[in-house]
C-alpha cells in the first residue's frame, strides 16, 4: 500500500539524478506512422541528439571489429521500432509477476554483471517501442489469467502484475522516451484489479510524481551495497535511488526494494546490513502500510558470462565457478548459482536482518 502521509512532499532529492541523453537516436520507417514514435523524435532533437529517420525498418550499426569500440557505440544509440508480434503474446515472469510487458528492450547502464547479456542478440542498442498504446491495450486480454500473483494465495492482494523491467530500465531511458508516463497513466486509468510494476537503479522521477497513477504502480529502487558501486557503472548512486522511491511513496505510490544481485564477497555481511541499515533509516519515517523486498542472487549462463568477459574484460567481480553449483531450466538450460551452503547462509541473513530492522516490509521471494 501507499505510504501513509497526510501531507506528501514532492521536493526535489539532495542530489541531482542522472538523465541519459543517447548521442544518435534511429527511428525506423514503421516507427514514425505512431504518434509515440514521432514524439521521441521531437523530444530528442529538442535536446540536441541527433535524430535518424531510416528508410527502412532494420536497424544496422556501422560495422566495427573493435569489439570495444562496437559496444561503446550501441550502447549510445536509441532506436525506435515497432514492436514484433511476439511482444503481443505475454509470457509469464516468475518468481516477480504474472506477465511481462515490454515498453523497450536495452538498458544505458554498465552493470558487469547485466542479467541481458547474453539474452539479446546483437549489439547492446536500446530498442524502444513505438506502438506503445497497442502494447498497453493487449494486456487486457491476460487480466486475472495469471498464476504468479493473480491465483496465488499469499499474493492475491497485488492483483494481475505486469513487469515492465525484465529487458529495460524503464527510469533510466524516461527522459527521452515518455513511454514509463504513459504506462503509469494507463494503468491508473483501466479500472481493473491490475498492478505495473517496475525496478530501476536510476532516480529521475519528477516526471512521474504528479501523475494520476491510482495506486496501480509499484516502483522499486534495485541497490546493492555502496561497496558494490564499481559493477553499476553509468547507474545512480544507490542513496539517491533510495530518496527517490520516499518521493514516490509521497507521492502515493507503492514502493519496494529489489536487492539484486546478491553478490557473496568477503564482507558480504557487513555490506548489506549497512545497506539494510541505510534504507530503513530512510523508510522509517515513512509509516508505511507496506514495503515489497526481492532478494534476488548473483548468478549467470555460460553465454552472458562470455559477453560480460568481452563487455568489461577489467571487471573483478567473481564469475568463477568456485562455490556454484548448476541450476537448470525445464528446457535443459543451466545457470551457474551459489552452492546450498551459501544460499542458506545469505537467506538467513537477509530474512533476520529485514525482520529485525524493516518489520513492516513483506519479502516477495527468495531466488
Amino acid at each position: 500500500m501507499p505510504a501513509n502521509l497526510s501531507a506528501p512532499s514532492l521536493q526535489p532529492a539532495a542530489r541531482p539524478a542522472l538523465n541519459w541523453h543517447p548521442k544518435r537516436v534511429l527511428i525506423t520507417r514503421s516507427a514514425r506512422k505512431h504518434a509515440h514514435g514521432l514524439a521521441i523524435g521531437e523530444r530528442a532533437a529538442k535536446r540536441g541528439i541527433e535524430v535518424i529517420e531510416l528508410t527502412g525498418d532494420q536497424v544496422r550499426l556501422p560495422r566495427n571489429d573493435n569489439q570495444q569500440a562496437a559496444y561503446a557505440y550501441a550502447k549510445q544509440t536509441l532506436a525506435v521500432v515497432v514492436a514484433p508480434p511476439s511482444r503481443f503474446k505475454l509470457q509469464p515472469i516468475a518468481p516477480s509477476a504474472d506477465w511481462r510487458i515490454d515498453l523497450a528492450q536495452g538498458c544505458p547502464a554498465h552493470c558487469s554483471y547485466c542479467y541481458l547479456a547474453g539474452s539479446l542478440k546483437g549489439p547492446p542498442i536500446t530498442r524502444v517501442y513505438a506502438n506503445l498504446d497497442e502494447l498497453l491495450e493487449n494486456a487486457r486480454t491476460y487480466l486475472g489469467k495469471g498464476t504468479i500473483t493473480s491465483r496465488s494465495a499469499e499474493r492475491a492482494l497485488e492483483g494481475t502484475t505486469f513487469e515492465a523491467s525484465c529487458y529495460t530500465d524503464p527510469l533510466g531511458i524516461e527522459d527521452i522516451t515518455g513511454s514509463l508516463t504513459a504506462a503509469i497513466s494507463w494503468f491508473g486509468q483501466w479500472e481493473a484489479d491490475a498492478q505495473l510494476r517496475f525496478t530501476s537503479k536510476f532516480a529521475h522521477v519528477d516526471p512521474l510524481l504528479t501523475l494520476d497513477h491510482g495506486g496501480r504502480t509499484l516502483m522499486r529502487a534495485s541497490v546493492n551495497p555502496a561497496a558494490y558501486r564499481q559493477f553499476e557503472g553509468g547507474t545512480d548512486p544507490v542513496a539517491t535511488r533510495l530518496d527517490a522511491l520516499v518521493r514516490m511513496a509521497r507521492a502515493g505510490y507503492r514502493i519496494g526494494l529489489t536487492i539484486a544481485p546478491i553478490i557473496a564477497a568477503s564482507g558480504w555481511r557487513e555490506a548489506y546490513g549497512e545497506l539494510i541499515e541505510a534504507a530503513a533509516q530512510r523508510f522509517d519515517p515513512l509509516d508505511l502500510d507496506e514495503l515489497t523486498i526481492e532478494l534476488i542472487t548473483h548468478r549467470f549462463t555460460p553465454g552472458s558470462k562470455a559477453v560480460l568477459d568481452t563487455w568489461y574484460p577489467g571487471s573483478k567481480l567473481d564469475m568463477s565457478e568456485y562455490r556454484r553449483r548448476l541450476k537448470y531450466s525445464k528446457f535443459g538450460s543451466h545457470k551457474s548459482v551459489y552452492d546450498a551452503d551459501i544460499m542458506r547462509e545469505l537467506k538467513s541473513f537477509f530474512y533476520d536482518s529485514i525482520a529485525e530492522r524493516m518489520p513492516y516490509a513483506r519479502v516477495l521471494y527468495w531466488t
